[in-house]
């Protein structure tokens, strides 16, 4: 049985081997000044070794004053990108592309240093207020995006991916909650769109691959950004050139979200549908069926698994059992692949994976 889960797809001249991709998921495990360790060597590369077809490392903060949470890994440095290479090499030795999501956590910073933001607004009445930013601290912000794209180039990723959602810097500046300038980055959705626009046109100076961005589509609160917004806001992101607009939601205000299987795919088919756009849906995605009904149903392009990948490093091998199609299985996890296999000839995959078959149905009959 074949499923379209399993299919290849080509991005902008990038094949992909699925259209399973393992969502940005913060990890907090680098070190204080953003650097990666074995940990995340292992940790991506088992899920590359697990079968996805695109792994999307957690968000690199752009700048200093940009992390998350403490323990974020960095890209404003130039002495990032070596270890940064050796997680993207994992990562292809296993057969699958890496993508970088690069980003600014602006006044939802997690470390102890001062926040920026579009305006002083804090993210809650407890949150420190962020300092408001100058013209001069957009361009540098802006500058930053580019030489992060630079580094991801460098570090061997596949797909850049700009964040701006989840409450993040962009999505600050989008989200008419969160900006109130009146200058010409705040006020319409062409003037709060600005840093986006300028942002994109910095990241495709240095990167031609593929470009996702990633969304939140509705702010959950009155008055804040819906999906019909992100129709006006995605048709500029596709004329500059963005690939795939991968749609999450929320993040904007501390408000509960009624969640469920699927619960953000709706944003991902509308814009799809309107905008002829490729999309990823994510949002608890838990099984190969349900991910194959968005695919086979139009309602996405791609699929981004969260945290079922991370219980789970060979969700794609669960989810090609759940759809009841047959993956080559890893020559090491057969006798094929212990060491006597080395003084012995190589099979080809599909009679190696013919052969473990055979041997699995005598075992269990």
């Amino acid at each position: 049985m074949s499923a379209l889960l399993f299919e290849p797809i080509t991005i902008n001249g990038v094949e992909f081997r699925n259209r399973i991709a393992m969502s940005p998921m913060c990890m907090h495990s680098a070190s204080d000044d953003g650097y990666v360790n074995d940990f995340h060597v292992i940790h991506y590369g088992a899920r590359a070794l697990g079968g996805a077809g695109l792994i999307m490392l957690e968000t690199a903060a752009v700048l200093p004053n940009g992390p998350i949470g403490p323990g974020d890994i960095g890209i404003w440095d130039d002495k990032h990108v070596e270890g940064l290479s050796r997680v993207t090499a994992a990562i292809h030795r296993f057969g699958a592309k890496a993508g970088a999501q690069i980003g600014h956590a602006g006044r939802q910073l997690g470390i102890d240093l001062p926040s920026i933001a579009p305006s002083a607004i804090p993210f809650t009445p407890e949150s420190r207020v962020p300092q408001a930013m100058s013209i001069e601290q957009i361009k540098e912000v802006v500058e930053a995006f580019r030489q992060g794209a630079r580094r991801a180039r460098e570090a061997g990723f596949d797909v850049i991916e700009i964040h701006g959602a989840h409450g993040y810097l962009l999505n600050q500046f989008l989200s008419p909650l969160a900006n109130k300038r009146t200058d010409e980055y705040g006020g319409s959705h062409k003037n709060r769109y600005r840093i986006v626009r300028e942002v994109i046109d910095v990241v495709r100076s240095e990167w031609k691959g593929p470009l996702f961005l990633r969304i939140s589509s509705t702010d959950y609160v009155e008055g804040g950004n819906r999906p019909e917004d992100f129709l006006i806001y995605g048709k500029w992101m596709k004329e500059q050139g963005i690939d795939l607009i991968d749609c999450s939601t929320g993040g904007i205000a501390m408000v509960p979200v009624n969640t469920y299987p699927g619960y953000q795919v709706p944003a991902a088919e509308l814009l799809r549908r309107e905008l002829d756009i490729k999309t990823g849906a994510v949002g608890l995605i838990e099984t190969g069926r349900q991910a194959e009904e968005i695919l086979q149903n139009g309602r996405a392009d791609i699929v981004l698994v969260g945290r079922d990948m991370l219980k789970d490093p060979f969700w794609a091998r669960t989810a090609a059992d759940n759809l009841h199609v047959t993956l080559p299985v890893p020559a090491q996890y057969t006798r094929y692949g212990s060491g006597w296999q080395r003084s012995q000839p190589r099979l080809p995959a599909a009679e190696l994976n013919s052969t473990v078959e055979r041997a699995t149905q005598t075992i269990l009959s």
